[in-house]
């Protein structure tokens, strides 16, 4: 659970119902580091734009790369990964 507050799935408006639905997994689970964003619903979407751009978009880096610098990352920083 993230310790910053967010709106609950119950709570949420039309937009980011539709928000939590495009960004849940297939069990409907969505990331605390985009639930986070619940209450400013663009910045959650320009988070996971910014997100799939750069573990996705044009790099020297391959995807196997990037994803070893954030596990790294997130293992120096304590963070559940």
């Amino acid at each position: 659970m993230a310790h910053i507050r967010y709106v609950t799935r119950a709570d949420a408006g039309e937009r980011l119902v539709a928000l939590y639905d495009r960004y849940s997994d297939s069990r409907g689970r969505l990331d605390n580091i985009l639930r986070i964003h619940s209450l400013n619903p663009l910045s959650m979407q320009h988070h996971y734009d910014l997100y799939r751009h750069l573990m996705a978009g044009p790099s020297p880096l391959s995807r196997v790369q990037r994803e070893m610098i954030a596990v790294v990352v997130s293992t120096e920083n304590d963070c559940f990964y």
